[in-house]
């Protein structure tokens, strides 16, 4: 089985603004028809990221190859540019056709007529465009420019293609189908792409691999399971959705059983860490479980704790439970299931997840 070859590499990447490093990145690579989500907060590097990997930003070191040739002066760029589209947050149209806007890059690579109303309309046809093709784009929706945007960018049909934030503030209907649409493309093409995005549901979603970024740097890269169920420190467990981080002290350990003291309570637990180490114990809110009886404690799970709802949260059809269990847990119940259970903010409950769904990380002493 031969490798798969990297379409983008970069290595030793440092970008400074003022004399203060901005964007820091020993390595980095996207391999061909790799689907790669750039995830973290604001001011993370995300976009710095994406800019340089155009060489649309003036590094302080650092080399970008492509196909693995570095890419060393401006005709280097030119011709890799061509191979290398990029959606932004904001569809930047022109004031012209649908029509006009889609086919605008196919013009500058001095295509046919022929072939460009060809292509064009293909693409309008894929993102279900073709009955706005003679629309001015200062009549469209924020919906409608996202499309006509995408549809641009597919048209060049490009080896690569950069996703900077392209659904921000649209409704989560239009979002839904745009992503899909989207997803659809890429997949039948084969072509390799990075998406910029704080949706977690669409890095999970859409990703062979999650990169999770924070001050400049790359701080957990991998499969999307790996990532989101097995974080590697408190900032990455708090930033995929880990919202229950206790605090803790292993008082056990035997065949990688492990039993952490909390608050006071005992959560059992799987791993290596020996007696006297102060760890994280990281739970996701899927994997708790809630009842209002002791029946919960004839499941598998083996952390079993009675407790009392102490607050309730909308998260569309679920519902978010802050529960008091002698130290602060969050659940997720469907709505169905929290009608059958009569739940209400103080009523008595039992909460329940097994030690494989607990995650630990270690911490250092105060």
């Amino acid at each position: 089985m031969t490798q798969q070859q990297n379409v983008l590499d970069l290595k030793g990447l440092r970008v400074d603004r003022g004399g203060v490093p901005v964007l820091d990145i020993p390595s980095f690579s996207l391999s061909e028809n790799e689907f790669v989500s750039l995830i973290g907060p604001n001011g993370a590097g995300k976009s710095t990221l994406l800019l340089s990997l155009l060489g649309l930003i003036k590094r302080s070191s650092g080399t970008v190859s492509y196909r693995g040739r570095e890419i060393v002066n401006s005709a280097d760029w030119l011709k890799v540019r061509r191979s290398i589209a990029m959606v932004l947050q904001e569809p930047l149209l022109f004031d012209a056709t649908v029509f006009d806007n889609v086919a605008s890059g196919l013009k500058i690579r001095g295509m046919g007529r022929g072939e460009i109303k060809s292509r064009v309309t293909s693409y309008l046809e894929r993102f279900r465009l073709a009955d706005m093709a003679q629309r001015s784009a200062r009549k469209l929706s924020g919906g409608e420019a996202r499309r006509v945007s995408l549809a641009r960018a597919f048209a060049v049909e490009p080896e690569v293609i950069l996703f900077d934030e392209p659904f921000a503030n649209l409704d989560p209907p239009t979002r839904q189908a745009l992503t899909e649409d989207m997803d659809e493309v890429i997949r039948d093409r084969g072509i390799a792409a990075i998406l910029v995005t704080h949706d977690q549901s669409e890095a999970l979603r859409m990703s062979q691999r999650i990169v999770v970024m924070n001050g400049g740097r790359i701080v957990q890269e991998g499969p999307p399971a790996g990532v989101m169920n097995h974080p590697v420190n408190e900032f990455v467990a708090n930033f995929v959705g880990m919202e229950t981080i206790l605090e803790g002290e292993v008082v056990g350990n035997r065949f990688q059983q492990m039993t952490v003291k909390v608050a006071g309570c005992e959560i059992d637990t799987v791993g290596e860490a020996q007696p006297g180490a102060l760890v994280y114990c990281c739970i996701r809110p899927e994997n708790v479980t809630v009842s209002t009886t002791t029946a919960g404690k004839k499941s598998s799970a083996r952390n079993h704790f009675a407790g009392r709802v102490a607050g309730i949260a909308s998260m569309g059809p679920f519902l978010k439970l802050r529960l008091d269990c002698g130290f602060p847990l969050t659940a997720y119940v469907t709505r169905e299931s929290f009608a059958e259970l009569a739940l209400f903010e103080g009523k008595e409950i039992f909460a329940s997840f097994k030690a494989t769904s607990v995650h630990v990380i270690g911490r250092r002493a105060a």
